[in-house]
């Protein structure tokens, strides 16, 4: 069976597939008040912001706390409809998601495809920081709300 160039060929069981995580990108807070998340990354662990957004979009404003090549992302809602109101009213406060960098988030997001994983997003989109994101929905990936994330 031929495949498309630029997408995963499809992967059988056993099969291995050459290794599409480059690090771990962040690992995403849900808060209701990210005044206080910061305050508090800040007095224990003299974490400060490396950069803070408002992601439209998402319906969220982020702060980034660098932690070696990684961040801790602090996320609250800017909006009762956004995926992440939604969390934190339905599990309260807490982990939202991992985000795993890649070095092409439309590979990634097709070899996740080809191994069972449920896209949230049928391709990549324009993430924070100028980054193309994709999420994969928890359901296919063991529980976990996955974020594809290419710089």
């Amino acid at each position: 069976m031929q495949h498309q160039p630029g997408s995963a060929p499809p992967v059988q069981m056993g099969q291995t597939v050459r290794m599409l995580l480059t690090e771990i990108d962040h690992v995403a807070i849900a808060v209701r008040d990210l005044e206080a998340a910061i305050d508090y990354y800040q007095r224990a662990f003299g974490a400060t912001v490396d950069h803070r957004e408002v992601v439209e979009s998402d319906g969220v404003e982020e702060a980034l706390l660098k932690v070696a090549e990684s961040y801790v992302q602090l996320l609250t809602p800017t909006r009762d409809d956004s995926p992440v109101a939604k969390a934190i009213e339905k599990r309260g406060e807490g982990l939202h998601h991992i985000g795993y960098r890649v070095a092409d988030c439309a590979e990634a997001l097709a070899a996740m495809v080809a191994a069972g994983a449920t896209p949230i997003d049928a391709a990549p989109r324009p993430g924070s920081r100028g980054t193309t994101v994709a999420f994969m929905h928890p359901k296919g990936s063991f529980g976990t709300l996955i974020e594809l994330v290419q710089e």
